[in-house]
Order: structure tokens, then sequence, then C-alpha cells
């Protein structure tokens, strides 16, 4: 059990975290753009824009995970 957390070794902790605790930052993102259309009043078109210029960058990651699924690596 030398060099491991709970049974896991630092491989798989870092391949979860980097799969799950992403993915969760990349949703508390997504709540704290709603909350600044919220706070601003922006409105559907802003509250639009908003969600599509800030959140445009969750999707190389969100994209790099299909790839993947779909080419099974």
């Amino acid at each position: 059990m030398e060099g491991t957390l709970f049974g896991f070794n630092e491989e798989q902790i870092a391949d979860f975290m980097s799969t799950y605790g992403v993915a969760a930052f990349i949703l508390f993102m997504l709540f704290i753009i709603g909350e600044i259309a919220f706070k601003s009043k922006a409105g559907k078109t802003g509250t639009a824009i908003l969600f599509f210029v800030l959140a445009f960058g969750m999707v190389g990651f969100i994209a790099k995970s299909v790839i993947q699924k779909m080419w099974g690596i």
C-alpha cells in the first residue's frame, strides 16, 4: 500500500480528477455565468451571449472527452 491513497494510485486519482473534478468546476462556472446574467439583468439575448462567450472555453474539454470515447482511448 506504499504510495497509495485509499487504495488508489496516483494515476487513477489524476484520471478521476481530470475527468470528474474538471466537470464539477465546469458546472460551477456555468452557475457563476448564470448568476452574472441574473445580477446584471442581461435579458434573454444578453444571457445567451454571456453563456456562449464565457462557456466557449469549456467546449474544448468536452470535445476532448467525446473524441476519446468515440476513439476508445
